[in-house]
């Protein structure tokens, strides 16, 4: 699955970097996560933020290999800290354009004991991009569905 995120990733004109993994996967570049300070999306962003040392990072969990190219070139034209698209009343946070200031943020809440990606939306400036707006750039929604079963990859194939 992530090499099918890594194509959408690089066709829509994005290095990749796998964050949380110390050894290799599908020949790309891996990250390992921050030492001391636990696991996760949240923990796995910032690790790549520091990687980076600041700018933009577009986030998508490894389970959600639908991903398109053209909803993540759209999603890096808006602004905001973080562009994240709305379904079913909830923030894709998993599948999402997280800018520098969520760097100080993300510290901030992961130095306080710990953070969740949902917990930063209250931090930075948020631009939520709702059905209506995606669904005019052909996006039904599959790139931020998760695949975490056998069965639902298998359906999607």
């Amino acid at each position: 699955m992530v090499e099918h995120i890594a194509a959408a990733l690089q066709e829509a004109g994005l290095r990749v970097l796998v964050a949380g993994r110390t050894d290799p996967i599908g020949g790309l570049e891996t990250i390992p996560d921050l030492p001391d300070v636990g696991g996760g999306p949240a923990v796995g962003l910032l690790s790549a933020f520091e990687y980076l040392d600041g700018g933009d990072i577009f986030a998508v969990a490894v389970d959600q290999p639908l991903l398109r190219p053209a909803t993540v070139r759209h999603l890096i034209d808006l602004p905001g800290d973080i562009v994240v698209p709305m379904a079913s009343g909830h923030p894709q946070v998993t599948c999402a354009l997280y800018r520098g200031p969520c760097r100080g943020a993300l510290q901030d809440l992961i130095r306080e004991g710990g953070a969740n990606l949902r917990m930063l939306l209250g931090a930075v400036a948020i631009t939520y991009v709702r059905r209506a707006e995606w669904s005019r750039w052909g996006e039904d929604g599959s790139s931020w569905t998760s695949l975490d079963t056998p069965e639902a990859l298998q359906a999607a194939e």
